[in-house]
């Protein structure tokens, strides 16, 4: 349970009126897209009919997000929206290529928490797919999952961290713990080769397919050099530790999540509690992500629910809050919320992206003391 003092309690119930006043409407008007971002305003579409099915690893966000509205609402206009968009991904299911490391993004946020909330046989069918699929992208050369295809075998990421939860509800349905020692060997790996000493991370990392604790490189990945410090990845890091805590019990995840939090909370600080893009790029120019913000609050906040830390807490609100004040748009007639997201330091500057509204309504409802875990 999380006692917020009455200021901070009025800031969380008021953000969640006008959230959930918004996406009453928009979940109506978005039902049968998978939204991506928004042109005018409006939620763009990569489910549609006439372009073909656009796959993109975020594909999942917009049911994820219903389901979490549904499942702290009831309200049947959520779930309408969450089983219509966990119909358009069944065509993924018909590419093996485009079946990665992503897979838990897709399917853990739909499939698994309709099954959650529904009891649907049908969603579980998905989600167990799915989590074999991730699994058998498990490299016992290497000792980890493969990422991405075409030739990048010993590369991993901090963002499969966050896909692994699906592995943990595999071995709960299937009772085989297999699921979880592929998960679970993928974050003894993150800890030992992603993490650095003082508490930032790296996000793609080389490995020796022969030797596996070999490190071979650091690859360029999102943030401005390999060396610097992505923040997004850094999100990842916070809430995928925290999150193998919660589903395995090892303390290590837990001190993992405790010392990449701390590090983005300081960093953090120096800039008003507005994430940039990357906290090792130049100080010029000047770029944000809302998104990593949004992500590195869930963790914190379940860091706080583990710990008691009001450290942690407090470093969730003040970022939430700075985020909300200059960067929420509750506008009823345009469909993002969370503004001033960015995909990488060198693309897609300062826009609005599903999976930012998705986590930053994901904080609330956790600051709210909702009991629905969708991870």
């Amino acid at each position: 349970m999380i006692n917020l003092s009455c200021e901070d309690k009025r800031f969380v119930e008021e953000t969640w009126q006008k959230l959930k006043a918004k996406l009453e409407v928009t979940t109506v008007k978005s039902r049968n897209k998978i939204p991506y971002s928004t042109k005018d305003g409006v939620h763009n579409d990569q489910a549609d009919p006439e372009k073909g099915f656009i796959y993109l690893w975020t594909n999942g966000f917009w049911a994820g997000l219903n389901n979490l509205m549904y499942a702290e609402t009831k309200n049947e206009d959520f779930l309408k929206t969450a089983k219509a968009s966990e119909v358009h991904l069944d065509r993924i299911f018909k590419n093996v290529f485009r079946m990665d490391h992503d897979v838990g993004f897709l399917w853990h946020l739909s499939s698994s928490a309709l099954y959650r909330l529904t009891g649907s046989e049908e969603s579980l069918n998905r989600a167990l797919l799915a989590a074999m699929t991730l699994s058998a992208r498990y490299n016992p050369d290497g000792n980890f999952i493969r990422v991405w295809d075409n030739g990048r075998d010993g590369w991993t990421i901090v963002d499969c961290l966050m896909n692994i939860n699906l592995l943990y509800f595999a071995t709960e349905k299937f009772k085989d713990n297999r699921f979880k020692s592929i998960a679970m060997r993928y974050a003894d790996m993150a800890m030992r080769d992603h993490v650095r000493e003082d508490g930032s991370i790296y996000h793609i990392v080389e490995h020796a397919l022969d030797k596996p604790d070999t490190v071979l490189s650091y690859p360029q990945g999102q943030g401005y050099s390999p060396e610097s410090c992505w923040t997004r990845g850094q999100g990842w890091t916070v809430y995928g530790f925290i999150l193998s805590y919660i589903h395995t019990g090892k303390v290590e995840y837990l001190e993992t999540a405790k010392k990449t939090g701390r590090y983005f909370i300081e960093q953090v600080k120096k800039t008003g509690y507005l994430p940039l893009v990357d906290f090792k790029a130049p100080e010029t120019p000047v770029y944000y992500d809302s998104t990593a913000g949004a992500i590195v609050s869930c963790g914190l906040i379940e860091i706080y629910k583990a710990t008691g830390d009001e450290y942690y807490l407090e470093g969730a609100l003040n970022i939430l809050k700075a985020m909300e004040k200059v960067w929420v748009n509750y506008t009823l007639e345009e469909d993002s919320i969370l503004q001033m997201g960015s995909e990488s330091y060198r693309k897609g500057i300062h826009m609005p992206i599903i999976y930012g509204d998705f986590f930053f309504v994901e904080a609330i409802l956790k600051l709210l003391n909702s009991d629905f875990l969708i991870w």
